[in-house]
């Protein structure tokens, strides 16, 4: 049993809670930019000075509603200025936020509601309000509803404007930092989603220690574009590291205005899941081929490649040096200013990166950070760091942090970033916390000598094939997903003879190979599926993922799928994890058709 644990270079007074660095001296009297709010003028700054006195006023419309310590408020909306706002004015008041994600299905909104008794419901607009009404019908306490886009929290601020400050002070002094800050659900890949609480210690330890940390991100005139749901604790972290920093924040919730804004803005680091990080390169990969460009990319990817690896082996040859100088100019300069141009960093979590990827990114100038942690670990555990950075690993344990890989190899974390359990369900929470409070990831991996994680997978995801050969899946789905073609991939192979995969294809990457090869412009991946000539494409992408693993592990059939797995048809988390047991149930024909 391998053990590693950090020091803690923070800490967090008992006495703490979030909302106190926004009504601190040095803040609430400043004029640094804390965000870039958007407006029907384009982007418009918003000091510490005015943050502190939004979220003040509607801090008292909250008061004068009559929010009790504890009540919980869910959010449904998109990310935005208005949720940061939100957030801090409900601990001001010692009230607990409980996010909604807002692609959540009918279903699942009244789960929140159900399970959490929020009191009341901030959404943004009038189908979240329908959608909020229509599922709280049945409940014995219908929740109240403010409307953001109808001019809810403008009311709040008018009734709040008879509560004095020492109201507000009193409310928000009485707060801990062992008191619960929020409940935040888990994403679902199985069964119904857990409410995780985390309190104030829990987060601000958390976005200490990443300040601390990160100084090369976090530092002055550090700014960040969040277009992350903040439903996510990932997201919900950066935001609460950028207010306790200083560090400029922007929100953006259109995908389609992302590169805009980027421009627009030219933000200094990113976070972000790894599958936006295949999509930069995979649509910058479409877009050379499609210009007649493609020899030039894939030479400049591989260079990028080798460049990053000759970092790690000591310093790359001059011939190396020379052909990654002629890359930039050619291919690198643009991949950077799609991003806005300032960006050198970016961090990753949610789902495997890649090792590849991690390489080709480093190698074009932009090193990506990759991180492992769960809700209820208030995100991050483990993170690679500019002066401690292991590509291919999620990095060493956060300072205060305890990993400890259990003798079935499933990781354990231990420190004062783990949850306080799950929200009115004890059995799941003594399941998940062993005795002297390690908490059970369900997650397998390994330490290395250094103190760095690798992640096989999740324990329950282990494949375990009819010759007794055990494989983690997301390696090789990781590999199939950075062929431009292939948008997602299902390894199966539990208790069958070998290994096989599910492919579904990319429609921007698939409408441009139709036209490079001839194919009718009309047909769908249903059409092509048995296309001689994309499935020889395809086993190339499957030779090379295979490459990565032993010969009983590998590939050996595939099925392309008639559509896309995505979050609206219910195939993807709101996090874009796979939902492996309704796939396996939805296509259990196709999966027989691998195997006949």
């Amino acid at each position: 049993m391998r053990v590693h644990t950090n020091p803690a270079p923070v800490t967090v007074a008992p006495d703490t809670q979030l909302a106190d660095v926004v009504f601190a001296d040095d803040r609430a009297n400043g004029d640094i930019i804390l965000f870039q709010r958007r407006t029907a003028g384009g982007w418009r700054p918003v000091t510490a000075r005015q943050f502190a006195a939004d979220v003040r006023s509607l801090a008292a419309g909250f008061l004068a509603a009559g929010i009790q310590p504890g009540d919980r408020v869910a959010l449904l909306a998109a990310t935005s200025y208005e949720w940061t706002l939100l957030d801090y004015a409900l601990w001001t008041v010692a009230a607990l936020p409980v996010p909604i994600y807002e692609t959540s299905s009918a279903e699942q909104v009244r789960w929140v509601l159900e399970d959490a008794g929020p009191v009341a419901v901030v959404v943004e607009h009038d189908s979240h309000r329908r959608l909020v009404e229509d599922v709280a019908e049945g409940l014995s306490r219908p929740p109240r509803v403010w409307q953001i886009d109808g001019g809810g929290l403008d009311r709040l601020r008018e009734d709040g404007r008879d509560v004095d400050d020492a109201q507000l002070r009193e409310r928000r002094r009485a707060v801990s930092a062992d008191d619960l800050a929020t409940i935040i659900y888990t994403s679902g890949t199985t069964g119904r989603p857990k409410g995780c609480m985390l309190s104030h210690g829990n987060l601000l330890h958390e976005a200490r220690v990443a300040i601390d940390s990160l100084e090369q991100i976090f530092g002055r005139h550090a700014s960040t574009l969040l277009f992350l749901p903040l439903a996510h604790v990932f997201a919900r972290v950066i935001q609460v590291a950028c207010v306790e920093r200083g560090v400029c924040l922007a929100h953006n919730a259109d995908r389609a205005r992302l590169t805009e804004d980027l421009a627009a803005l030219r933000p200094s680091f990113l976070l972000a899941v790894p599958r936006v990080f295949e999509r930069v390169h995979n649509t910058a990969q479409q877009r050379a081929r499609a210009q007649g460009r493609g020899r030039i990319f894939d030479w400049a990817e591989r260079t990028a490649v080798a460049y990053s690896q000759a970092l790690d082996d000591g310093r790359p040859g001059w011939r190396l040096r020379l052909a990654h100088r002629l890359a930039d100019r050619l291919v690198y300069r643009r991949l950077r200013a799609a991003l806005g141009g300032r960006v050198r960093y970016a961090i990753s979590g949610g789902a495997p990166l890649g090792t590849r990827l991690g390489h080709f990114f480093r190698g074009i100038g932009i090193t990506v950070l990759e991180g492992y942690g769960l809700t209820e670990t208030s995100a991050a555990a483990t993170v690679n760091l500019p002066h401690a950075l292991k590509i291919g690993t999620v990095g060493p344990p956060l300072p205060g942090v305890g990993v400890r890989i259990a003798d079935d190899g499933e990781i354990l974390v231990k420190g004062p970033i783990v949850f306080q359990g799950y929200w009115r369900n004890e059995q799941v929470t003594r399941q998940s916390l062993t005795a002297d409070g390690w908490l059970r990831t369900g997650d397998v991996g390994a330490l290395d000598e250094n103190g760095f994680l690798t992640i096989s997978g999740r324990k329950k995801e282990i494949i375990v094939t009819a010759g007794g050969k055990n494989l983690a899946p997301e390696p090789l789905e990781d590999h199939l997903r950075t062929h431009p073609l292939i948008s997602q991939a299902v390894v199966v192979g539990d208790r069958r003879p070998y290994t096989a995969a599910l492919i579904t294809l990319d429609a921007g990457a698939l409408t441009s190979w139709k036209r490079a090869n001839g194919k009718p412009e009309q047909a769908g991946p249903a059409d092509l599926r048995d296309d001689p000539d994309l499935l020889a494409t395809l086993q190339a992408a499957v030779d090379a993922a295979n490459t990565s693993v032993s010969r009983a592990e590998s590939i050996r059939r595939f099925r392309i799928l008639p559509g896309d797995l995505t979050e609206q048809n219910g195939y993807l988390t709101p996090t874009l994890k796979v939902k492996r047991a309704l796939i396996h149930k939805d296509f259990a024909a196709d999966i027989e058709e691998l195997y006949r």
